[in-house]
């Protein structure tokens, strides 16, 4: 598909252009999913549980993280065949989509930084053990140019639009049964270890330590919002999406996130580089180095796709040849990866905390207009019309309820579980921190809305 084909623009896309059936969908959607950040998220459970219950919570929580992140999204994407930015713009108003719109921008660049330098630090890893690192080099410096490398390969992947990411999404997709071959090597050879492996962080309390293992799960797979609209608008509609969503893209991200938990309970690192080497040497080494190359590139893909097809709502990058745009997107991404890779990769758990504080009350939110206030009632040509005479106008663009209501579910959110230090307070172990922020939310989004219906009412009376 060309620059001009419909999969490279923010307009709604015709019955006809939409052609992926469901497992198209699922593919593309699994191949996204599945990547090296699993291991992370896996880590930073097997911190708080052993693997039996980390598994199980991890499970739970991202099936509801994913229930969450569809129900908000999902319907009127897959409906009108438009993107996640465009959606909100009922909630947030003709102007004021561009909260959220930057909250997916920050989330799907620091996501694929993180990829990417996941990638890079096992090519590292390889090198090293190949002996291909010239004395006195510091291994380190091989980071940035690595990442470099994957941006450029990226770039030349997604100038075909959507038809790229298919056609990346059907050849890298055979990496999540190399990632359950791993995930077998690693619990036959060190079951016994990991039956009597103890969390390094857990706290005394064990309904804590669940709950937390559930609150993971949801953040991680609440980040997946930004993603659907881009990936199910090629899909004929919502109901076709709701299976591949579920299983392509809840599914994979616990079952992989095991190798974490195992890895990081028995041999201290979730990277499957490592523990490959010393489980099987550099043949083992250079079969993880296929599988997390492949993973990564297979969810960046996908990432920076969504995040171009958002930006084009921006009236400035409306008009922009998708080789530009491209290349706008994925400019922050080669920048983060080329100056400060270590200090990105050391805040993941922080950047994994506010992924929750931002979009579980955007959810909420999303969840309480279409199917409480709307009906599921949407004018489809309000959402690209003249802000001007747009009925989502509100006030100079701007929907102060949905904004009020938004920063209402983050102090929620931070007040039950502190990103940065994971304190907790309150009733937090009783319900996580991210279910709480969206139904709260929710509700301020709906009783502020039926208030000032009435007062304009009354007025207007």
């Amino acid at each position: 598909m060309t620059e001009s084909g419909a999969d490279t623009s923010a307009w709604p896309l015709l019955p006809s252009e939409r052609t992926w059936g469901p497992w198209r969908l699922a593919i593309a959607l699994a191949t996204a999913a599945a990547a090296t950040w699993c291991y992370l998220i896996g880590e930073s459970s097997g911190y708080y549980l052993g693997f039996a219950r980390a598994a199980l919570t991890l499970t739970a929580g991202c099936m509801l993280g994913m229930t969450v992140a569809f129900l908000a999204a999902g319907p009127i994407c897959g409906r009108f065949g438009i993107d996640s930015i465009a959606s909100t713009k009922p909630q947030f108003g003709a102007r004021g989509w561009i909260i959220p719109a930057a909250m997916q921008l920050v989330s799907i660049v620091g996501w694929n930084s993180l990829l990417l330098i996941f990638f890079a630090k096992s090519a590292t890893q390889l090198l090293i053990v190949l002996g291909a690192v010239p004395p006195g080099m510091d291994p380190r410096q091989l980071v940035p140019i690595a990442t470099l490398l994957a941006c450029i390969v990226i770039y030349l992947g997604l100038l075909r639009g959507a038809s790229g990411v298919s056609i990346v999404s059907n050849i890298l997709v055979a990496h999540v049964p190399l990632g359950l071959w791993m995930l077998y090597l690693l619990l036959s050879r060190h079951w016994s270890e990991l039956r009597v492996a103890q969390p390094t962080l857990a706290r005394p309390d064990p309904l804590w330590n669940y709950t937390t293992g559930i609150e993971i799960g949801i953040a991680s797979t609440l980040s997946w919002w930004p993603y659907i609209g881009a990936m199910i608008r090629m899909a004929p509609d919502a109901r076709t999406a709701v299976v591949p969503v579920m299983l392509g893209m809840g599914a994979p991200v616990p079952l992989l996130s095991f190798i974490g938990i195992a890895g990081i309970l028995v041999l201290k690192t979730s990277d499957p580089a490592q523990w490959l080497r010393t489980v099987g040497g550099p043949a083992y080494a250079f079969a993880a180095l296929l599988f997390v190359g492949a993973a990564n590139c297979g969810t960046a893909v996908s990432g920076i796709y969504s995040s171009a097809i958002g930006l084009r709502n921006f009236a400035a990058a409306e008009k922009l040849p998708w080789s530009v745009l491209l290349l706008v997107t994925i400019a922050p991404i080669a920048v983060i990866g080329a100056t400060i890779p270590e200090l990105f990769f050391a805040k993941f758990g922080t950047f994994l905390a506010c992924l929750g504080v931002a979009f579980a009350p955007l959810c909420g939110i999303q969840i309480a207009d279409y199917f409480i206030l709307r009906r599921r009632v949407i004018d489809i040509r309000a959402l690209y019309g003249p802000d001007c005479a747009s009925p989502y106008r509100c006030i100079g663009g701007f929907n102060p309820v949905a904004i009020l209501a938004l920063a209402l579910g983050c102090v929620v959110y931070v007040v039950l579980l502190n990103p940065l230090s994971y304190a907790s307070h309150g009733p937090y172990k009783f319900m996580t921190a991210s279910l709480p922020a969206a139904l709260i939310a929710g509700v301020a989004y709906v009783v502020a809305t039926r208030l000032m219906r009435r007062a304009r009412a009354h007025r207007d009376a």
